[in-house]
């Protein structure tokens, strides 16, 4: 048989439990500080009351009259009745100097020396006790009755303890009626309240919630992706470390803006929009970002939950493997036209023409050794040689003539290392494809390649013979997502936005401007040496 061991009660019952008691103290405390409040007040109420009687009895002056006569109870007695009747007391006794009661409640202790203190009355002081007589405990007041200025008899009107008690007990009776609507209230009121929070908490109690939050922050500092959190004011509600880094954010973002972070208007567009965005591809100055964002509501909109994947590398290497497979292609290419030329140069030799197979094989020979003569003493840097001739290759297939300018000069080892191969392969491979893709169906399909140091900088320039820049366009054609050709299967206008991304990241300026005799020359420039300083491109007209 197992022991089954109560759950902890959710946060929301101990809240209630706790509120309830405090209310039912809060309620109790005051009715007993009431209760002793009124009773108290009740005692100096009866007692003013009793001293007002008594002294307007002894002011009477058919008091003093009967008074000297024989019989003082014979007329005092009905007077006193008549008195107990008009007013609230409960007694009133009227005595000699010595004490002994000329009127009484009960007709039998007439003629009996009366229960209580008359000394400072008989010295002519009016003072008022709690003294316990014939009628039980009551609050009385006595004072002299002055006839020629001595004391010739004492009133004495008072008001029992028990009518007082009676008076706080009803007081108290509606106090507590009141104090349980009070306390019903509170506990409705604190019912739905805790009610309420039962369904924002799930019912957790304190415990569960402080072991989730744990869990929340070693996820939140875990998760390498970023995270990003926003309300429904397009305010960061949350960002974990890798969002901080992903973005570039720096300092206290809580509570800030989004349109205030700083980040490149389509990505900050993209964090706005109301519609849920799947797999996008952002830029920020220095990554490349896949976004996805997933609005939060319950029957408003209460924010946003954004994630944010690097793919930068990704990016990189898929450019690789698409230049790789371009060399692929273009040597498939190459081997099928070396198999072609090959046929041809053995059914020469088989038709008895040895001499013009020589003839035909040498020229053959000497026209790729030329090309390959002419982009190595042009660029002596290896992995741009060899990007070089593979593009070239690849422009030959889809009929784009590419040359290397005669004023390229390159050499090896001249580049830093702060300036590492993969980010120029970026750079000029990109610019060369969007080239040949502008240049490509023309009467003319050319595209030129300068890659040459100037002073303090590495100036990569590709110029084409295609239709040109828009005017229109000059400013777009850098950002994500542009493009003037047909969206391919993998999307379009990402190769010039990862150039510019590149190029401003090694601190260097991209331009874009008209060629002579139409089409576009883009031209990259990165410094070798020195301060960096990072420009925005000036855009003046090319393809996109």
């Amino acid at each position: 048989m197992h022991l089954r061991v109560p759950r902890p009660r959710s946060l929301a019952g101990q809240l209630f439990a706790v509120q309830a008691v405090l209310i039912a103290v809060l309620v109790a405390g005051y009715a007993v500080f009431t209760y002793v409040n009124d009773r108290g007040q009740a005692e100096s109420a009866a007692g003013r009351e009793a001293r007002a009687v008594a002294l307007a009895i002894a002011d009477s002056p058919s008091v003093r009259e009967a008074i000297r006569g024989s019989d003082p109870s014979a007329r005092l007695q009905p007077y006193a009745v008549r008195v107990m009747a008009d007013t609230e007391v409960d007694f009133v006794t009227i005595m000699s100097p010595e004490g002994t009661r000329w009127t009484h409640p009960d007709p039998e202790q007439i003629g009996r020396a009366f229960r209580g203190h008359i000394e400072p009355a008989l010295a002519g002081r009016t003072f008022t006790e709690t003294y316990t007589g014939t009628l039980g405990p009551s609050v009385r007041a006595v004072t002299p009755v002055r006839d020629g200025g001595r004391v010739v008899g004492l009133v004495s009107a008072g008001i029992k303890v028990e009518e007082i008690s009676r008076l706080a007990r009803e007081q108290l009776t509606a106090l507590l009626t009141a104090a349980a609507g009070a306390l019903l209230l509170g506990a409705v009121g604190t019912y739905v309240i805790n009610a309420r929070l039962r369904r924002h908490t799930h019912g957790m109690n304190a415990a569960e919630l402080s072991r989730m939050h744990d869990y929340h922050q070693a996820a939140l500092h875990a998760v390498r992706e970023g995270l990003l959190m926003l309300d429904g004011r397009h305010r960061v509600a949350l960002i974990n470390d890798g969002g901080r880094e992903l973005l570039g954010v720096r300092g206290e973002a809580i509570g800030t803006p989004v349109a205030e972070l700083g980040l490149p208007a389509p990505l900050t567009g993209a964090l706005l929009a109301a519609e849920r965005r799947v797999d996008e591809v952002h830029l920020t100055a220095e990554r490349v970002l896949v976004v996805n964002t997933s609005p939060v509501s319950g029957g408003e909109r209460r924010g946003t939950v954004v994630t944010l994947r690097d793919v930068t590398q990704l990016q990189s290497l898929m450019g690789e493997l698409n230049s790789e497979r371009g060399f692929s292609q273009a040597l498939r290419s190459q081997a099928h036209e070396a198999a072609n030329r090959l046929h041809t140069v053995v059914s020469l030799i088989e038709l008895g023409r040895a001499d013009e197979a020589v003839e035909f094989a040498t020229a053959e020979l000497e026209l790729a050794q030329a090309l390959t003569d002419q982009v190595v003493a042009a660029v002596g840097e290896p992995v741009l040689a060899a990007l070089l001739l593979g593009k070239t290759a690849q422009a030959n297939e889809r009929g784009v003539e590419l040359v290397v300018s005669p004023d390229s000069r390159l050499d090896d080892g001249l580049l830093p290392a702060s300036l590492p191969a993969r980010d120029l392969v970026t750079i000029l491979g990109n610019l060369i494809d969007n080239a040949v893709d502008a240049a490509q169906g023309g009467v003319r399909a050319r595209v030129t390649v300068t890659a040459r140091t100037d002073p303090g900088r590495l100036v990569l320039r590709v110029a084409d013979t295609g239709p040109g820049v828009d005017p229109d366009h000059a400013d777009l054609v850098f950002q994500r997502g542009f493009s003037t050709k047909p969206a391919g299967p993998g999307g379009r206008g990402l190769g010039l936005a990862l150039v510019r991304q590149a190029v401003h990241r090694h601190g260097g300026t991209l331009t874009v401007a008209g060629a002579d005799g139409g089409g576009a020359v883009f031209e990259a420039a990165l410094p070798l040496a020195g301060d960096r300083a990072a420009a925005d491109p000036v855009p003046s007209g090319g393809p996109a």
